[in-house]
């Protein structure tokens, strides 16, 4: 039987992804299990008189031969926690990949016992527990199997296995062994039924199966073998050592209490990890505070834009329906101190705006000159809007703190100043292809240079050949007159598209050094948090807000950066050469939470109607301060928990994801389980936190079988309704 979760909850990602399909198979029972076999051969032959005669063939011994008290590291693909991790892992149950998809059935747990029981298992231990490795760092005594079987490791029944099914040749392998005390053997041992739910054959193939109907043979590449723990980390914390052990020899004690001494079991392979205390706020649970006010009630709009709160009077006056209003849009009330020395008070923002902003009238939405010309004066109320003018101050103050960009912006000036000049005066050169150094070099280079082109070269070879008889006949060069060219308006000229053109080659290095650094600066790169959030209670712990972004005052910000250095009117014309950038932002993210450096991988995707929006740029400040700037307008915004692969466990609040096991919408979600929320009911007694799977009492696979409507689910379907899916949340745009 086989399970293919196709659509059900999994990471976003921020274009859209190849699907692949992952199946899940219960077992792999081989034709023929490891051991000793031997082939014999009879043939009967009638003689003439009619007795049979019979001819017994020597014997042909053979053996099977599978891992049976040690497993090589690259036979190993992938284990869960990680090898010395560090997290969160107390809502996960640990696993391994093995390459050989048939290892753990590759011999019977014993007699009793039905062919999809393996007889391998994961067991999880904490600190203290091991008597041998109190400090859950992962010793083991290791010596021969022979040393190991007579009992010479250390205390601890051993198995006693049938000494037929023993190659000589393993009686000398190296093996690692670990002690288990009897009490804590009988607590998180599995029961041999519950090792058939805990192991599974896992592919992940191409994607040539996306309906449940479709059912093709599966990729031998792409199979796994998977064990699964039954035990949860400790909640508190810690160090933890996982065994993949070998039960072969103790499925008796499987059933009934272990041997006082405890049993001492072979360690296939084990690493250690440390699980960070579980704090009881998980991915989940911060998204939800994020995007709810209780846990169940949205956040309305209004908490959730770039603002400071303001409480509004009942009856407001106009003045202070202004100040709502501008507060609303994104400003701040700051003190300010005016040129004649009177205090009074300003409004303030920054590029980030509540509200779209409103398009600058003329001729300030063309260019700023000057922070002056950058202030709106409220005439009515008699106070001024300073965000353009501090935008414009910000730009300049960033320009002069920068000695490469200045040195760039004035040797481009300076070399375009020269080559639309020359232009101005040679029309001709306007029309047609011409390099740097025809725009940018002295007149005598450039007379020379049209002597070199002119007639292939005639004049150049002339002129060499009469220089010397002129020489010593005295004779001198007589320079022929013409009438004077009158020159073009320089600024004229740059209303013309090519010549445009042209002035940026003039000086190319120079110019690409001052597009570069204004184009960081309209994505914001150089500016402080300070100048996008004036004020920090528009951005409180723990939130998030969405913004708009100003293009006027990102405007104003690169008139100021090339407002430096300005000596007239043909300088600020060469200016707007440089602000025809690349793109401005439109809108923008900020996120004030601890997913930012506790989740430092989750998965940001934004939509613009239906597709993904790529960010311009993703920044974070501080530690726990996060900014993503768009394009465009986006209308949906999803925080997804970061991949880990596929893992088992449950999530923050304390539920499963139901998971559909039949039909042609097979993996497709159908609701959370259990309900009310809580998964204590299903751990065995103890305190030991280890999943009641199928023993006594209320076991997990009897209720899933209930909640699905089954007499019993399979292995393959019990791994589907484990997987761990990441969590998402979605903003939505109204």
């Amino acid at each position: 039987m086989t399970t293919t979760p196709e659509s059900g909850p999994r990471p976003r990602t921020s274009t859209p992804a190849a699907r692949h399909r992952t199946r899940f198979f219960d077992h792999r029972i081989p034709s023929l299990y490891a051991g000793r076999y031997r082939i014999d051969n009879r043939q009967t032959l009638r003689a003439v008189d009619g007795a049979d005669r019979v001819i017994d063939a020597t014997p042909q011994p053979f053996d099977v031969v599978e891992p049976r008290f040690g497993i090589a590291p690259a036979a190993i693909n992938a284990r869960f926690p990680v090898p010395d991790a560090v997290g969160m892992y107390g809502q996960t149950l640990p696993h391994l990949n093995l390459d050989a998809p048939g290892l753990p059935w590759s011999r019977p747990l014993g007699p009793d016992h039905p062919d999809e029981v393996p007889w391998m298992a994961l067991l999880l231990f904490r600190e203290d527990e091991l008597p041998e490795d109190r400090e859950a760092v992962g010793a083991i005594a290791a010596g021969t199997v022979r040393e190991f079987l007579d009992g010479g490791l250390g205390p601890g029944k051993t198995p006693v296995l049938p000494p037929e099914s023993m190659r000589p040749e393993e009686y000398d392998e190296h093996c690692a062994t670990v002690l288990v005390p009897a009490a804590l053997f009988d607590a998180v041992a599995p029961l041999p039924v519950e090792m058939g739910y805990l192991a599974h054959v896992r592919e992940g193939g191409p994607p040539d199966a996306t309906r449940a109907g479709d059912d093709p043979e599966p990729d031998e590449k792409e199979l796994n073998a998977v064990v699964v723990a039954n035990r949860f980390p400790a909640a508190t914390g810690g160090r933890h050592v996982v065994h993949l052990v070998s039960l072969e020899g103790f499925d008796a004690y499987l059933t009934d209490p272990a041997p006082s001494e405890g049993v001492r079991l072979v360690s296939l392979t084990c690493w250690t990890f440390t699980s960070e205390p579980d704090s009881g706020t998980g991915f989940g649970d911060v998204c939800q505070n994020l995007a709810t006010t209780d846990g169940c009630t949205p956040r309305p709009e209004t908490e959730l834009r770039l603002r400071v709160p303001a409480a509004a009077p009942d009856r407001p006056t106009a003045p202070q329906q202004e100040a709502l209003d501008r507060m609303a849009g994104g400003a701040v009330a700051l003190p300010q101190r005016l040129e004649t020395g009177e205090r009074t008070v300003a409004f303030h923002r920054g590029p980030l705006t509540a509200r779209p902003a409103a398009e600058l009238p003329g001729p300030a939405a063309t260019r700023l000159e000057s922070p002056g010309e950058a202030l709106i004066y409220l005439e009515k109320y008699g106070v001024f809007d300073t965000a353009y003018a501090a935008a414009f101050t910000a730009g300049r103050v960033l320009a002069l703190a920068d000695d490469r960009f200045r040195s760039a912006l004035m040797a481009f000036r300076s070399a375009a100043r020269t080559a639309v000049r020359r232009l101005a005066s040679h029309p001709e050169l306007a029309g047609r292809a011409v390099s740097a150094r025809q725009l940018t070099a002295p007149l005598a280079c450039e007379s020379f240079d049209r002597m070199l082109l002119d007639g292939d070269g005639t004049r150049f070879t002339q002129a060499v050949d009469g220089a010397g008889p002129d020489l010593r006949a005295g004779r001198r060069r007589a320079v022929a007159t013409g009438a004077r060219r009158s020159a073009a308006d320089p600024r004229a000229l740059l209303a013309d598209p090519g010549v445009a053109d042209v002035l940026t080659r003039a000086a190319a290095d120079e110019f690409t050094t001052v597009t570069d650094w204004l184009d960081r600066l309209r994505r914001l790169e150089m500016l402080g948090l300070e100048h996008l959030v004036p004020d920090d209670r528009a951005l409180p712990p723990e939130s998030i807000r969405f913004a708009y972004a100003d293009p006027c005052w990102i405007r104003a910000a690169v008139d100021g950066a090339l407002s430096i250095g300005v000596g007239h009117a043909l300088d600020a014309d060469l200016n707007a050469l440089a602000t025809t950038g690349g793109p401005v932002p439109a809108c923008a993210v900020l996120l004030h939470s601890q997913l930012v450096p506790n989740w430092p991988r989750t998965i940001v995707t934004a939509y613009a109607g239906g597709m993904p929006v790529e960010p311009l740029r993703s920044a974070v400040y501080g530690t726990d301060i996060q900014l993503l700037l768009y394009p465009r307008l986006i209308d949906r915004f999803e925080l997804a928990e970061p991949p880990r692969g596929i893992c088992f466990g449950i999530g923050d609040v304390g539920t499963i994801e139901l998971r559909e096991i039949s039909g042609d919408c097979i993996g497709h979600p159908k609701g959370e389980f259990p309900r009310p929320a809580g998964f204590g009911r299903f751990l065995r007694p103890g305190g030991r936190d280890v999943l009641n799977v199928h023993g006594s009492g209320d076991a997990l696979v009897p209720a899933l079988s209930v909640a699905h409507g089954v007499p019993r689910i399979s292995s393959a379907q019990f791994a589907l309704q484990l997987i761990n899916a990441p969590q998402v949340q979605t903003f939505s745009r109204p």
